[in-house]
């Protein structure tokens, strides 16, 4: 059904103007988080990633346009659409893209599950920019990871801007969170902390490519890895660099990373 919106303060369209991001995940009830997937391609990505759409908002030019095939996969979920003023004052800026759609979260996923057949993964160990926690996943997409993991200190991949800079790869690449490293190694993989020590390796060297389980560990711009994850890391690597460069934005060194190790 398509429902016109007059006003911002309808309590139908609640999920798209007035949650947090933090209310759409809903920690203390996991089974009924939400999220925000924008723009059609992201959104067919996702629906044929097998999330459950709940809700869409979208323009009245896109509901016979770039919105229509959605629409048409999923009968049963409301439309609300009004015009673009009412639109951008309910979600607080422009649509460029034209629709949003309000999605369903699966269940997280064990670690071993998303570890079962992983080769190569990567590590996001306290990254909280939801620009670079996209960027990784699109690289990791791209590049031939096997999965992410995510500390839980770091952003969550389902935020609103992390799922449009991924280009919907969040939902392609398995990834759930993880507590401790000793779960990595009880699993087979040893472990590569990307950063800057007097023991660094090259990111070319060999023994890296020779590993049968590698999980690559990113750490946060700034800061870098907390010492400890260092120290306890069975590599440590640098990316050989020039100009008296030392250092890659984390999503960018992420995908040279990738690139180099990835089977």
């Amino acid at each position: 059904m398509i429902y016109e919106i007059s006003s911002i303060q309808d309590p139908r369209v609640a999920v798209f103007a007035t949650m947090t991001e933090t209310q759409l995940r809903n920690r203390l009830n996991a089974e009924q988080g939400l999220f925000i997937a924008e723009s059609p391609k992201v959104i067919r990505v996702a629906l044929q990633a097998g999330y459950e759409p709940v809700a869409l908002l979208c323009e009245r030019k896109h509901i016979d346009g770039d919105a229509a095939d959605i629409i048409s996969q999923c009968p049963s979920v409301p439309v609300y659409t009004g015009d673009r003023e009412t639109l951008s004052c309910l979600t607080g800026y422009t649509l460029t893209r034209g629709v949003l759609c309000a999605m369903r979260r699966k269940p997280e996923p064990l670690l071993t599950e998303t570890l079962r057949s992983a080769r190569r993964v990567c590590v996001i160990d306290s990254v909280c920019d939801t620009t670079n926690i996209g960027a990784i996943f699109r690289s990791a997409a791209a590049l031939g990871i096997d999965a992410v993991l995510l500390t839980r200190s770091s952003c969550d991949p389902l935020n609103r801007r992390s799922i449009r800079v991924s280009m919907g790869t969040v939902f392609l690449v398995p990834w759930t969170w993880f507590d401790t490293y000793s779960q990595l190694r009880d699993l087979g993989f040893r472990t590569a902390a990307m950063a800057l020590t007097d023991k660094s390796i090259s990111l070319s060297d060999p023994i890296l490519k020779q590993q049968e389980r590698l999980a690559v560990i990113m750490g946060t711009e700034g800061e870098g890895l907390p010492k400890k994850t260092i120290e306890d890391a069975d590599f440590t690597v640098r990316i050989p660099m020039y100009h008296q460069v030392d250092s890659l934005n984390v999503a960018a060194a992420a995908a040279v990373a990738f690139w180099e190790l990835a089977k």
